[in-house]
C-alpha cells in the first residue's frame, strides 16, 4: 500500500472505534498490518485466547521473519505448554509439542529435547530453570512483559505500536471539508443544500440566477454524529493548497504556513505522491537478537538469563516484503558509544567540543577560562594547548576595550571545525572570533581576530555560499553576520528581538539557508541575499533552543528549554514547517539548558540529568542511558565524532570523557598501535647510531612519532596552503630515513609446523574454484562463492576449545546448512565462464546479495531462502558493494563499465555513472573524503564525489614497463579512508586519496615474482595480505609495502596430490578482528584458514629469534631489497 493508503486506513480505524466496531477493528488491524493493539494482544494473552493471540500476530510477523519473531512466537507457545504440563493434560501437552513447538527443534535442538524432557516430570517446576513458575496468572504477566520488550525491538513492528495523533472525527471532518468544496464548484450553490449521498459528488440544483460561490456551514445531520463532530463552520473557507511535492526545497515548505503554535501542534501526515511498485524491499538493521531460544527465568521480571543471552547475541539486518515507502529506521545499541575509553583532564570546565571531520579522534575543546586543547584521544594526550590572548586591541571596538578593562574574564561559547579539518573557529562570550589553521599534530596558527558582535558570540558555524567557505556568527547584539576567512563582513541580518543564541547553516538541493534561533524563542531563516528573515516560527519551550540536521541532510531537529526548565527535543517536518514527533524521556525540570547532538542518520543524544540519554531517531522514548561511570554533571555537554563511533562528554571535574562502540574502540587502538611502532622506530634508529639519525630524533617530538598514515596523521591542506605540504614532505622523509635505518628481515615459512591451518570442511571441488571469500562481520564464520555460483557458508561453534566462538586454526568448522536443505545457487547464465561472480554481504550477517552472471539475489543467511532478485542482464554485475551511509542502497558495478546506485526499498535505480572504458572491478568509498573510488578492466581508477557523483579524476595505474594495461584492478581502503591500497596482477600501490596521487608501488620480484592474484588488508590496515599464483603469499607492512613474510605453498597446502604445484590461492580475505589471521580460497575450491604461531602471535617475527634456536624452516633474510617508488 502507498503511504496515503496506510493513512486512510488509519482514518477508517479512527471511525470504526467512534462507532464502537470492535471486532471489525481488530480485523482491520490485523489485515492491514498496520496498526498492533498492544492492549488488545494483552487482553486476549492474559484471557489465555492463544489461537486468537497467533492469529492476531500472524497479521504482522510469521515464525522465521527474524529471531525477535521466532522468539515471540516460542513464548506464546511455550507459555501455552506449560499450562497443559500444569492441568496434567499430558494429551494436550504432546500435541502442542508436535504441532506448534517442533518447528524450534531445528533452530535448538538442544532446548527442544529439554523440553521434551518435562513431559516425563510429574511436576516440570523440578526442572530447575522452571522451579520459580508460580500460578498461571503470574506467568502469563511475566511473559507479557517479555514479549512486549521483543515487540518493541522487533523492526517489523516499526511505527505500528502508537496510533498517530488524529483529531476526533477526523474522516467526518475531511469528508464535511470535500462536500464544502463540492458546493462551492455549484454553477448554482443554494445557501441550505440538501446533502442526501456521499455515493456521488454533491451539486446543487439549478436555481433562476447565478451568484458567486460561497462557504456554507452543511446541516450537522448531512455527514455528522450531533455528540461529537465538530460543525463545518470550524473548516469553512477556500479548500486548502495541495501538499507541497516532496522534491521542494525545505525552506518553501516552512514559508507555506503561517505561525502555528509549534510546542502544540501535532505532528503533520506528509503526503507522498508516489506509489512504491509492489516488490518493495526494506533492508533494515536493528538491535542484537537473541540468540537461542531459551527458558525464561520466573523469579523476576527482569528475566536476567534472557538478557544475558540477548546481550551475548550478534546484530542482524532483516527484510520484509513489502514495505511501505516510508523512511525505514533501526537501531542497535551495539552501534552506541557507551563505553569509557578514556578520561581526560583539562583543568578548566569545559564550555564547547569538536570533534575534526577526518581524524576521527581529534578533539578541539574550549573551556570557561577561553583556553582552547586540541586532544589526542587514540594517544590521551594533550597536543596543543593555548590561551586566550587578544591579537590586536587596538584593532577591535572600543565597546570590546570598554567590556574587556570592565571584566577581564573571558570564557568560550563555541568551537567549531571546518568541513575540510583545515580550519577550526571559536568564539567568546565578549566581542571576538578566533580562527586557527590547523597544520599538523602540533602546529596550530591563529589566522584570524574579529570583533564580530558587541557582546557575546553565542555560535560560531561553517557555510559554503556561492562555494566560498565563510564563517556565519549570532550574539547578543541581535545579529546573524556571515564572513569571509580575511575578515571582511559579506552579509548582515537582523530581525530577531532578543540576542540570538545558535544558527544552523544548512544546504538543500541548490537552496542554501540559515536556521537562527533567539533566547525568545523564535526561529528565523535566512537566505544569502540581505532580504530579510523568510519564516517565523515559536520553537517548542520559547527559549535557548539549538537546531541540527541528521548527518545526511534530510532530518531536523531542535532541543531546547524553557525558562521554567521544561526540556523539548523535536523532529521537524520540514515540508510543512511543524513538528513531527516530540521525543520523552527528560525529567520535570532542568536548571539549565539541555545540549543534544546526532549521528549516523539513525540516533540523538542529550546530556540531561547526570547521565547521557540516547533515543532512536524514529521511536519517542528514551532508547536506553549511560552515566559513563559517574563524574557528569547534572547538563554535561556531549558531542559525537563524525563516524558516530566516539562521544566526548563533559564531567564535573573540569575535563572530559570519551565513549566508544567497538569500531570506536578498534579504531583508537589503531592509532595506539600506530603511535607505538612509530616510536618504536625512533628508538632502534637511535640505537644505530647514525649522526643523520641523530640529527631526525631531535626535530621529533612525542606526538610527531604517530606515522603519517595513522588515522591521527595530518591531512594536507585542501585549500593550497603551502606550508602545509612542505610540512608533509619533510615529515615523509624523515619517516622514510628511520625506514631505511633499520634493519630489513624477511621471515620465510616454508614447513607446516612453523604456521597453523586449517582447511575447511567439505569446501575442495576443483570444477568450483572460490572466487570470491568474505569472513562473516561478527568473525565467526567465512562465507565462499564459487565460479559455478554456489555459496557455502562455514560457522566455528563456541565451545571449550573456542570459548569466543570467532573464526580460529585451533578447531575445524562445520559447513552449516539450513534443515531444510537448500543451497545458496545463483541464477547462472548458460555461458557462465564468462560470468564474473560478485558478492556482498550484510552488516550484520543476516543477508548477501551476490551474483554470477545473471540477475542479482538476496539470500537469508539463516534459512538460504532467496528473497528477491532484481537488476536482470545485460548488462550482468561483475562487483557489488553496500553504500557505507544506507543498507538500502547498492552500488553495483557492471559489465557494461558503469556503475548503478540500486534502491532495493524502491526497486530501482537512483544514479548511473559513466567514466570507464571496461568492466568494473572494484568499489570503495570512503565517507571521510566524500568519494567512491572504482577501479576498472583496463587499470584506470576514477574518483566520484559521493554527494553530487561528479567524477573528480581518472587515473591511470602506473604499469611496468612492458605491461599492458589490462587485468582485474582492486581497490580498498585503509582503516583512515584517506590511504587506498589498489592490487592488480602487476602490482600493489598505495595511493593518496586526498590527493589522487600514487605514494609508493612494489612489483613482484625475487621470492615472489609471480603475478598476484588477489591482496586486501588486514583488519587494522597495519598488514597487506597478498597471494601469488605461485602459490606463495607475502605479508607485506601497510604502510611501506616492505615485506615482512613469505609463506610458501609447502607451509600449508598437502604435497602428496600430482597436481599440488597447479594450486594457488585465487582469492584472499582478512578476518575482521584478528589482524594475523587470515583465509585464502584455493584454485581447487578448497578453503585454509592460516595463523601465526601462538608463540609468535604476529607475521614477521622470526621463531628462531624468540627460541633462540635454529630452523631450517624459517629463515631470516636481511638484505631483502623490495622496489619501492
Amino acid at each position: 500500500m502507498t503511504s496515503l493508503s496506510r493513512e486512510l486506513v488509519f482514518l477508517i480505524l479512527q471511525f470504526l472505534e467512534e462507532e464502537k466496531f470492535k471486532e471489525t477493528v481488530h480485523k482491520l488491524e490485523q489485515e492491514s498490518g498496520f496498526l498492533f493493539n498492544m492492549k488488545y494482544f494483552e487482553e486476549k494473552a492474559l484471557a489465555g485466547e492463544w489461537d486468537e493471540v497467533e492469529k492476531y500476530l500472524s497479521g504482522f510477523i510469521k515464525v522465521d521473519d527474524n529471531r525477535y519473531s521466532m522468539k515471540t512466537f516460542f513464548e506464546i507457545r511455550k507459555q501455552k505448554y506449560l499450562e497443559a504440563l500444569d492441568r496434567n493434560d499430558k494429551v494436550k501437552a504432546v500435541e502442542i509439542l508436535v504441532n506448534d513447538l517442533k518447528v524450534f527443534s531445528s533452530f535448538n535442538e538442544e532446548l527442544f529435547k529439554e523440553i521434551t524432557q518435562l513431559l516425563t516430570l510429574d511436576n516440570f517446576r523440578e526442572n530447575e530453570q522452571l522451579s520459580k513458575y508460580g500460578d498461571t496468572k503470574s506467568a502469563r504477566n511475566i511473559m507479557l512483559l517479555e514479549l512486549k520488550k521483543l515487540i518493541e525491538a522487533n523492526p517489523l513492528f516499526r511505527d505500528k505500536l502508537v496510533f498517530p495523533s488524529l483529531r476526533a472525527s477526523r474522516l467526518r471532518t475531511l469528508i464535511n471539508q470535500s462536500l464544502n468544496w463540492q458546493h462551492q464548484l455549484c454553477k448554482s450553490p443554494k445557501p441550505n443544500p440538501d446533502i442526501k449521498t456521499l455515493f456521488t459528488d454533491h451539486t446543487c440544483s439549478p436555481s433562476n440566477g447565478a451568484r458567486a460561490p460561497t462557504p456554507v456551514n452543511l446541516p450537522v445531520t448531512a455527514v455528522a454524529k450531533p455528540s461529537s463532530y465538530v460543525p463545518l463552520g470550524v473548516h469553512s473557507g477556500p479548500f486548502p493548497p495541495a501538499p507541497t511535492a516532496a522534491n521542494v526545497n525545505a525552506l518553501a515548505g516552512w514559508m507555506v504556513n503561517p505561525n502555528p503554535s509549534s510546542s502544540i501542534q501535532p505532528p503533520s501526515l506528509a503526503a507522498s505522491s508516489l506509489a512504491g511498485p509492489p516488490n518493495q524491499v526494506s533492508v533494515l538493521k536493528h538491535p542484537r537478537t537473541p540468540s537461542t531460544l531459551g527458558m525464561m527465568d520466573y523469579q523476576n521480571t527482569d528475566h536476567e538469563q534472557l538478557m544475558k543471552r540477548l546481550r551475548s547475541a550478534q546484530s542482524v539486518d532483516e527484510v520484509t516484503y513489502p514495505a511501505p515507502p516510508q523512511q525505514a529506521s533501526s537501531w542497535s545499541l551495539d552501534e552506541l558509544p557507551r563505553t569509557v575509553v578514556c578520561t581526560l583532564h583539562q583543568g578548566s570546565t569545559v564550555t564547547s567540543m569538536d570533534f575534526h571531520p577526518s581524524l576521527h579522534s581529534l578533539l578541539a575543546v574550549g573551556c570557561a577560562n577561553g583556553d582552547i586543547s586540541l586532544w589526542e584521544a587514540g594517544l590521551r594526550e594533550r597536543l596543543i594547548s593555548k590561551p586566550f590572548k587578544i591579537k590586536d586591541t587596538a584593532a577591535c571596538s572600543v565597546f570590546f576595550q570598554a567590556a574587556i578593562v570592565k571584566d577581564a574574564s573571558i570564557s568560550v561559547t563555541r568551537v567549531s571545525w571546518s568541513p575540510d579539518g583545515n580550519l577550526f573557529g571559536v568564539a567568546f562570550t565578549k566581542h571576538l572570533i578566533h580562527l586557527y589553521a590547523y597544520q599538523g599534530p602540533n602546529d596550530l596558527r591563529q589566522t584570524l581576530e574579529i570583533d564580530a558582535h558587541v557582546g557575546g558570540v553565542n555560535d560560531l558555524a561553517f557555510s559554503y555560499p556561492n562555494k566560498q567557505l565563510c564563517v556565519v556568527t549570532c550574539g547578543d547584539d541581535k545579529l546573524i553576520k556571515v564572513w569571509d576567512l580575511t575578515g571582511r563582513k559579506l552579509f548582515h541580518f537582523e530581525g530577531h528581538e532578543a540576542p540570538v543564541y545558535s544558527v544552523c547553516p544548512h544546504q538543500k538541493e541548490n537552496i542554501q539557508f540559515i536556521f537562527s534561533t533567539a533566547v525568545d524563542g523564535k526561529i528565523k531563516a535566512w537566505l544569502y541575499d540581505n532580504m530579510g528573515s523568510r519564516v517565523d516560527y515559536d520553537a517548542p519551550g520559547q527559549w535557548c533552543t539549538t537546531m541540527l540536521y541528521s548527518a545526511d541532510g534530510s532530518r531536523l531537529f531542535s532541543c531546547g528549554t524553557s525558562k521554567e526548565g521544561d526540556s523539548f527535543l523535536v523532529e521537524w517536518n520540514e515540508s510543512e514547517g511543524a513538528l513531527k514527533r516530540t521525543y520523552s524521556g527528560f525529567r520535570k525540570k532542568s536548571p539549565g539548558v539541555v545540549q543534544f547532538d546526532t549521528t549516523k542518520n539513525r540516533f540523538l543524544a542529550a546530556g540531561e540529568d547526570n547521565q547521557i540519554k540516547f533515543w532512536d531517531m524514529d521511536n519517542v522514548n528514551v532508547l536506553t542511558s549511560t552515566d559513563a561511570e559517574g563524574g557528569l554533571p547534572s547538563l554535561p555537554r556531549l558531542r559525537f565524532n563524525k563516524d558516530g563511533n566516539l562521544l566526548a562528554v563533559t564531567t564535573s571535574d573540569g575535563g572530559l570523557k570519551v565513549l566508544a562502540d567497538t569500531d570506536g574502540m578498534k579504531y583508537l587502538r589503531a592509532v595506539e598501535a600506530r603511535s607505538y611502532e612509530a616510536s618504536k622506530v625512533q628508538m632502534e634508529t637511535k640505537v644505530s647510531g647514525s649522526s643523520m639519525v641523530a640529527n631526525m630524533n631531535q626535530h621529533i617530538n612525542k606526538v610527531e612519532r604517530v606515522d603519517r598514515s595513522s588515522p591521527a596523521a595530518p591531512l594536507p591542506i585542501l585549500n593550497g596552503v603551502d606550508s602545509m605540504t612542505r610540512s608533509m614532505e619533510k615529515k615523509r622523509s624523515l619517516d622514510d630515513i628511520a625506514e631505511n635505518s633499520k634493519t630489513c628481515e624477511l621471515t620465510e615459512i616454508v614447513d607446516p609446523v612453523h604456521c597453523r591451518v586449517v582447511t575447511l570442511p567439505d569446501s575442495s571441488d576443483p570444477t568450483n574454484k572460490v572466487i570470491r571469500l568474505l569472513y562473516t562481520n561478527s568473525g565467526t564464520g567465512l562465507l565462499a562463492l564459487g565460479a559455478k555460483g554456489i555459496q557455502k557458508l562455514w560457522k566455528w561453534s563456541r565451545n571449550e576449545q573456542n570459548p569466543t566462538g570467532k573464526a580460529t586454526t585451533s578447531v575445524v568448522p562445520q559447513h552449516w546448512q539450513p534443515n531444510n536443505g537448500l543451497l545458496m545457487t545463483n541464477d547462472v547464465p548458460d555461458n557462465s565462464e564468462e560470468a564474473v561472480p560478485c558478492i556482498a554481504l550484510s552488516k550484520n550477517d543476516s543477508y548477501v546479495m551476490s551474483a554470477c552472471g545473471g540477475k542479482i539475489s538476496l539470500f537469508n543467511m539463516m534459512t538460504f531462502k532467496v528473497m528477491a532478485t532484481f537488476m536482470s542482464p545485460p548488462p550482468s554485475s561483475t562487483f557489488l558493494v553496500f553504500h557505507p551511509q544506507d543498507n538500502n542502497i547498492i552500488a553495483i558495478g557492471m559489465e557494461d563499465a558503469t556503475i548503478h546506485f540500486y534502491n532495493v526499498r524502491v526497486d530501482e535505480v537512483k544514479y548511473k555513472l559513466k567514466g570507464h572504458q571496461k568492466r568494473i572491478t572494484g568499489l570503495a568509498f570512503s565517507t571521510h573524503l566524500n568519494v567512491l573510488v572504482s577501479s576498472s578492466a583496463d587499470a584506470q581508477l576514477c574518483f566520484w564525489r559521493i554527494d553530487s557523483w561528479d567524477k573528480k579524476k581518472t587515473l591511470p595505474i602506473q604499469m611496468p614497463a612492458g605491461r599492458a594495461p589490462v587485468g582485474d584492478t582492486r581497490v580498498y581502503f585503509h582503516s583512515d579512508q584517506v590511504h587506498l591500497l589498489v592490487c592488480h596482477e602487476s602490482q600493489l600501490a598505495l595511493y593518496d586519496a586526498s590527493k589522487m596521487e600514487l605514494i609508493r608501488q612494489w612489483v613482484p620480484q625475487d621470492g615472489l615474482s609471480t603475478s598476484i592474484s588477489s591482496a586486501t588488508y588486514s583488519c587494522n590496515s597495519q598488514l597487506v595480505y597478498a597471494a601469488f599464483t605461485d602459490g606463495n603469499i607475502g605479508v607485506f607492512d601497510a604502510d611501506s609495502l616492505r615485506l615482512r613474510c613469505r609463506i610458501a605453498s609447502s607451509a600449508y597446502l598437502h604435497q602428496s596430490s600430482s597436481n599440488s604445484q597447479n594450486i594457488y590461492p585465487f582469492v584472499i580475505a582478512a578476518h575482521p578482528q584478528e589482524p594475523n589471521q587470515f583465509a585464502v580460497g584455493m584454485s581447487d575450491g578448497s578453503i585454509k584458514v592460516i595463523e601465526p604461531l601462538e608463540s609468535n602471535g604476529r607475521w614477521g617475527v622470526s621463531a628462531s629469534v624468540d627460541n633462540r634456536t635454529t630452523s631450517p624452516s624459517i629463515t631470516n633474510n636481511s638484505n631483502s631489497e623490495q622496489l619501492q617508488r
